[in-house]
């Protein structure tokens, strides 16, 4: 029986998942994201509940990554979408197609925001097929790289800041964004895994000290810190990396 513990898991993470499509196409942003976070969560666990009950699987391992492409992959892409198209004057001709015969107007720029998805399925089938990335991860990692995106919808909500405001509806900022995340999710870069395969400080330093100032920020910065987490995690991770090459 326990074998199936996280498979279910697993599979509660991309039921949250497909509920966060749902929400994020419909542009309600703040219910995509308590999805996504939970999804993100049942993620987390399926991983450690496998290892604690000793029941890996390969069936478990493709399943993750379905899981996560749609929860990690097709959700991110949506937002980056619809934020983008919140830049764009719709009705500008020059800057869409129209299709009278089904009733509708396709924006082109926002569609780059899709790109996040491709990206995120290119990593996701990488990661399959990569024996390497059992102690850290190759590339920013999926869920990492989606709590990025969802962060922006968040801060324009709840922060109440025209700068940030400001920043986050810019177009160039989100096509560098959106470029600068597929790059991350397929790049060459070492990243820490918070897998722990014991509760001791030396072993799990970088992983402490990172859980620590992660809390730090976001009890300052609430979800404006959640882009400096991201930028904190590659940042501690080339030190590490760096350290464990000349020390």
């Amino acid at each position: 029986m326990k074998k199936y513990i996280p498979n279910a898991l697993t599979l509660l993470n991309l039921f949250c998942g497909s509920i966060a499509v749902i929400f994020a196409v419909n542009s309600n942003f703040i219910a995509a994201s308590i999805f996504v976070f939970l999804g993100i969560f049942f993620d987390f666990f399926d991983g450690f509940a496998a290892r604690k009950l000793n029941v890996q699987s390969e069936l478990g391992v493709q399943l993750d990554s379905l899981a996560d492409m749609v929860t990690s992959g097709v959700v991110p892409g949506i937002i980056m979408y619809k934020l983008l198209s919140m830049t764009v004057d719709m009705p500008e001709t020059s800057n869409s197609w129209e299709t009278p015969t089904f009733g509708f107007n396709l924006s082109l720029l926002p569609l780059i925001g899709l790109f996040v998805t491709l990206a995120s399925a290119y990593r996701l089938a990488k990661f399959n097929i990569d024996e390497e990335q059992q102690t850290y991860f190759k590339g920013l990692p999926t869920p990492a790289n989606t709590l990025l995106i969802v962060s922006l919808p968040l801060i324009l909500e709840f922060q109440n800041n025209d700068l940030m405001n400001a920043i986050i509806i810019n177009k160039w900022f989100l096509i560098i964004l959106t470029l600068l995340s597929c790059y991350l999710l397929n790049s060459h870069i070492k990243l820490f895994a918070l897998k722990f395969k014991n509760w001791g400080f030396k072993a799990n330093a970088t992983r402490y000290i990172f859980i620590i100032l992660c809390l730090i920020f976001l009890i300052i910065w609430q979800f404006a810190a959640i882009p400096l987490v991201i930028l904190l995690y590659i940042g501690m991770s080339v030190l590490d990396n760096l350290a464990s090459k000349y020390l």
